[in-house]
């Protein structure tokens, strides 16, 4: 089900404004239909009464929490199971943030993730994201979503700035307080601007170098860094939300002078923040994570180059949680009808999360 025809359900069975706009409350708030002082035989038309526990229904089963797995820096690790038996993850962060997965399956192929191994299963409804965050939201409260777990957001446009439209307004999300992550892609740069909802950017950049990002990044948008950044840079001054530049650090590939020149380069002057991620570790993907104490020197310099920079440990990673470990852990899931055995380790977030 994808969010608009969820309205049109509704408005079908007698829904005026103010009664849709409960309902899709209700729902996103992860309340029951008789929260709030008006009772909902009094509020609501009775034809709708009528419809709203087949609808009610529906958008429960959208999505189950298969397993929850907390970690001991407050995070908790969600293994979500969708209506066809396919499952993503979502992790719920520490200070009230959610990381929410928007494919099953990825195209572009991060050589430093999982996700992409098996390619692109298919795309996850408007309403199935909005599902995670309801699901979170019945185990504590959710002030911002991230828009950084399986999958690209810019390969599933129309259902991410869907449910992007209903979490900045009836979901109770600020709007910087949802963020778009995505590799670059010239279709959510022009899609971004035309949003009535306007959410922070997340770009994963990753490398300076276009060579270097073409093989680290094998299948996004043949990009310059320099056009990423131009783009990136043309959405923040518009949406007055600042950029934030992604990069997983791996050692001896990202983390060297060249890149420090570069990031200078680019990033001087711009209306952005620049998240260093040490890469964590993903079966076979051939990386490592620079020493911490390298990664602070690394923070420290490009601080005093005038670039605007936060080195992050990933949330979560003592219970596989932290950015580029997430995976379906499905032993098998369905393509085109037919069931595909996958590894136990079989995907991973697309984009860090920070």
């Amino acid at each position: 089900m994808r969010i608009h025809e969820l309205k049109q359900r509704l408005r079908a069975a007698g829904a005026g404004p103010s009664h849709e706009h409960r309902v899709l409350r209700l729902w996103t708030h992860a309340q029951p239909r008789d929260s709030g002082r008006r009772r909902p035989a009094s509020f609501f038309p009775a034809a709708l009464m009528a419809a709203l526990p087949a609808i009610e229904a529906e958008l429960a089963g959208l999505a189950r929490v298969h397993s929850a797995h907390p970690a001991a820096d407050g995070s908790e690790r969600l293994l979500v199971e969708l209506a066809d038996g396919q499952r993503v993850e979502s992790v719920l962060l520490p200070r009230g943030g959610l990381c929410v997965s928007s494919q099953v399956g990825c195209a572009v192929g991060c050589r430093f993730c999982m996700t992409g191994r098996d390619g692109l299963l298919r795309q996850v409804g408007s309403a199935e994201i909005v599902a995670q965050v309801a699901l979170a939201r019945q185990r504590r409260p959710v002030r911002k979503v991230v828009f950084m777990g399986m999958g690209e957001p810019a390969h599933n446009l129309d259902n991410v700035l869907e449910a992007i439209d209903l979490l900045g307004t009836v979901g109770g999300i600020g709007h910087k307080q949802l963020v778009f992550s995505t590799v670059g892609d010239p279709r959510a740069f022009e899609r971004l601007h035309r949003q009535a909802v306007k959410p922070a950017l997340a770009l994963s950049l990753h490398s300076t170098d276009g060579a270097r990002r073409r093989h680290l990044l094998p299948r996004a948008p043949d990009l310059s860094p320099e056009a990423l950044v131009s783009e990136a840079e043309r959405y923040a001054q518009a949406s007055g939300h600042p950029v934030q530049y992604q990069w997983t650090l791996l050692e001896g590939v990202n983390d060297g002078k060249d890149e420090i020149e570069g990031l200078v380069r680019l990033l001087s002057g711009r209306r952005g923040l620049l998240n260093l991620i040490p890469f964590n570790a993903v079966e076979g993907a051939g990386f490592s994570r620079p020493e911490w104490a390298r990664c602070e020197a690394l923070a420290r310099t490009l601080k005093a180059r005038g670039i605007l920079t936060k080195l992050r440990d990933s949330a979560g990673q003592d219970v596989d949680g932290g950015c580029g470990q997430l995976r379906a852990r499905a032993e098998t899931l369905r393509r085109g009808g037919q069931r595909v055995a996958l590894p136990q380790r079989a995907a991973a977030a697309a984009h860090p999360r920070g």
